[in-house]
């Protein structure tokens, strides 16, 4: 059953790995032994069971691989069947995962995908050892962020020499709408997430003044019932719920109350479903394309058949289909990969604790959310602020109003910053230009 199933459903894959070719890698033999490790040992991590997910899913299985791992937290909801097409109307409510992991491993031969219902942030660093590749199909930044942190702090030096056999090789997929990207990462060899981190466009945030007072979009308004007449007004006696019907139509009601009282046209249900769960729109097609450029890349530097993707690809089919690939340049400063601690200009040393946070926050080539600080100040470890921990925020909190030089930090000091953003703490020695 398994030598007739490879080589009927395989062929094609045999041509490719048992014969030479012009793009082939340096270290490539055309053997029948690439096929078998890829079927029997290549241990491949997909994150992510969603849009992109489930397609990558299916074309590894497709592909040969057999021994996989996907994780996701989240559950299934009506909104998810138009694009990922693992689930039915009957999965509503279950985890994405698991359904996925069934329904690829009911309906292809052979196929071993164990399933992970938790965040990616559950797992050690000995879960994320154990696979050759990580295929990421994510639609968050941070998880990104952090992935790329965990497999760089998986890396192993010996006298500044990288051990090559600590590297684990990440293909990462984004979509967005009719555009989408892919990017290949290997671990302290090449630009990771962090290296071009400016290339993302920071979180849109609106102004509470602006919410409040001078709304002029849908979108104002759509913040205004969700941050402030949602608490006052608790119509539920509970948080919102963003798959919950009957908590997006209050708010859609409310919403529209507010837009026709300024005057703003364009609100619209699906807009309020789109703001309150931070919705990223999504086309079928775009996912397909995108996955299988991933899982291309993934074959590829599996076998060394063909030389991987050199590093970043764009890709849109708004006016035509064009995609353009070019070389990322690694950051030698990178928060993650560069091995160095990292220094940050500061225009002054009377600037403010709750300032620093907020530069941390905005910076575009750093982007942090609820940086925690601690300190060495004159030999003593010094916690500055932790958001994260609400008994260590209360007691710290006093700090934001006093500035860096009031709290004992000078020219060359270093902090450590702890964030969601990555699983390790960040060195920064602090320069102060005045």
């Amino acid at each position: 059953m398994d030598f007739e199933y490879t080589h009927r459903k395989l062929s094609s894959l045999r041509k490719i790995l048992e014969r030479s070719g012009p793009f082939c890698r340096p270290d490539f033999e055309p053997s029948s032994e690439a096929l078998k490790f890829l079927m029997h040992d290549c241990k491949i991590l997909v994150i992510g069971a969603g849009g992109l997910g489930c397609e990558c899913l299916k074309n590894l299985a497709l592909m040969g691989f057999r021994q996989m791992h996907v994780i996701d937290m989240d559950t299934i909801d009506l909104s998810n069947l138009n694009r990922q097409f693992l689930f039915r109307h009957k999965d509503i409510g279950t985890s994405k995962s698991e359904t996925a992991a069934k329904f690829i491993n009911d309906r292809i031969p052979g196929s071993n995908v164990i399933p992970h219902f938790c965040r990616i942030q559950d797992k050690s660093e000995e879960f994320y050892r154990q696979f050759h590749l990580v295929i990421c199909g994510l639609d968050s930044i941070i998880a990104r962020r952090w992935i790329n942190g965990m497999l760089t702090s998986l890396l192993v030096y010996e006298n500044g020499i990288l051990d090559q056999s600590s590297i684990i090789p990440f293909v990462d997929g984004g979509t967005e709408g009719f555009k989408g990207n892919v990017r290949v990462v290997i671990p302290g060899l090449t630009p990771c997430i962090e290296c071009t981190l400016d290339l993302y466009p920071p979180q849109i945030t609106y102004p509470l003044c602006t919410i409040a007072n001078t709304p002029r979009l849908p979108e104002h308004c759509i913040e205004y019932v969700k941050i402030i007449q949602w608490p006052k007004e608790n119509p539920f006696d509970c948080c919102i719920d963003g798959d919950d019907p009957q908590h997006i139509s209050w708010i859609y009601e409310k919403s529209n109350e507010r837009a026709l009282n300024f005057g703003i046209r364009g609100l619209t249900y699906r807009l309020v479903q789109g703001v309150v769960k931070h919705i990223i729109p999504a086309v079928a097609s775009t996912n397909a394309v995108i996955a299988a450029i991933c899982c291309t890349e993934v074959f590829k530097l599996a076998t060394s058949c063909s030389a991987s993707l050199n590093n970043y690809m764009v890709f849109t089919d708004t006016d035509g289909i064009y995609t353009y690939t070019y070389k990322a340049e690694k950051n030698e400063q990178c928060l993650a990969c560069s091995q160095i601690s990292r220094e940050l200009q500061l225009n002054s040393i009377n600037l403010k604790l709750k300032d620093l946070i907020e530069l941390l926050c905005s910076q575009n080539d750093l982007q942090m959310k609820n940086p925690g600080i601690t300190a060495n100040i004159f030999g003593k470890t010094k916690t500055l602020y932790i958001q994260s921990v609400p008994s260590i925020e209360e007691k710290t909190r006093q700090n934001l109003s006093k500035t860096l030089f009031d709290l004992g930090l000078r020219n060359e000091s270093e902090i450590i910053v702890a964030d969601e953003t990555t699983p390790n703490t960040v060195v920064f020695k602090l320069k102060f230009t005045m």
